[in-house]
């Protein structure tokens, strides 16, 4: 058994993750083998009641409950971060209702921390980009309150689409040329990058195969996920492999241009 890590250890940092169910969890050991080995992450799987891409259910997922219990598992852990790795169970709470949501993690977990949606806006400001697409996988009015959470952020939103699936399940059964093929469908001319949203899909393989595709920058949600989690943890050297967002590096915590969320 792996001892147990204490804050403060000079040894590797480690990433903790809070993931809701079972779906694209095997992107993980994908970004670990891409990043090397001088970054652990660990996951921690949350309660999901009902897999639904429906508000009702979101607000569940992401209550504070269920992150709550899941925290406190990755304070035993020893983490040195800790992110929700849940876009829609993150952006659904609206701006300020992330914020809380993400300084309640903070607190149960003892160590930095943000959500998938924080870190979708962190990066585009670390990239310098304005103006995206939306690739989701989401229900239309799902997709819309991605949409709205971005703008809230100062991102401007030019083409949005959603392909109405349900399910984190059924999301993550989409083979790798079905997800460049939906990508790719709902890039936009004028935007400068194009956000797929949905931690249940798997896409850590196929990175510089969207980016190749679409010509441009590509983010996923398990990509920021993971970006984010080696910011807060203070991991910040540019990594190849991982498309554009990676090998641009990341500020360190508290830094003006990643001010988004609190890094305390």
């Amino acid at each position: 058994m792996e001892k147990k890590r204490e804050r403060g250890d000079p040894r590797m940092p480690t990433v903790g993750f809070l993931y809701p169910g079972y779906s694209a969890q095997d992107d993980y050991p994908i970004l670990q083998d891409l990043i090397g080995g001088d970054v652990t992450l660990r996951l921690v799987h949350t309660l999901m009641r009902e897999d639904a891409h429906r508000v009702d259910a979101l607000l569940d997922i992401g209550g504070s409950d269920v992150l709550g219990d899941g925290a406190r598992e990755l304070r035993a852990l020893g983490v040195d971060s800790a992110v929700w790795a849940c876009t829609s169970g993150s952006f659904v709470f609206g701006w300020e209702g992330a914020r809380r949501q993400v300084a309640d993690v903070r607190d149960a977990a003892g160590v930095p921390a943000s959500s998938t949606s924080f870190a979708f806006v962190n990066a585009l400001r670390h990239l310098g980009v304005g103006r995206v697409a939306i690739a989701a996988t989401y229900p239309a009015d799902v997709a819309l309150l991605f949409a709205d959470f971005l703008g809230e952020g100062g991102v401007e939103v030019v083409a949005r689409a959603g392909r109405g699936i349900v399910t984190a399940a059924e999301v993550g059964t989409l083979a790798a040329a079905e997800v460049l093929d939906f990508v790719a469908a709902d890039d936009h001319p004028d935007a400068e990058a194009v956000l797929v949203p949905d931690t249940a899909l798997h896409t850590a393989a196929i990175l510089a195969d969207l980016e190749a595709r679409l010509g441009k920058t590509v983010l996923t949600a398990n990509q920021v996920s993971v970006w984010e989690g080696l910011r807060l943890a203070g991991a910040t050297a540019p990594r190849d492999g991982l498309g554009a967002l990676f090998a641009a590096g990341a500020p360190a915590p508290g830094a003006e241009a990643d001010r988004v969320v609190v890094d305390g």
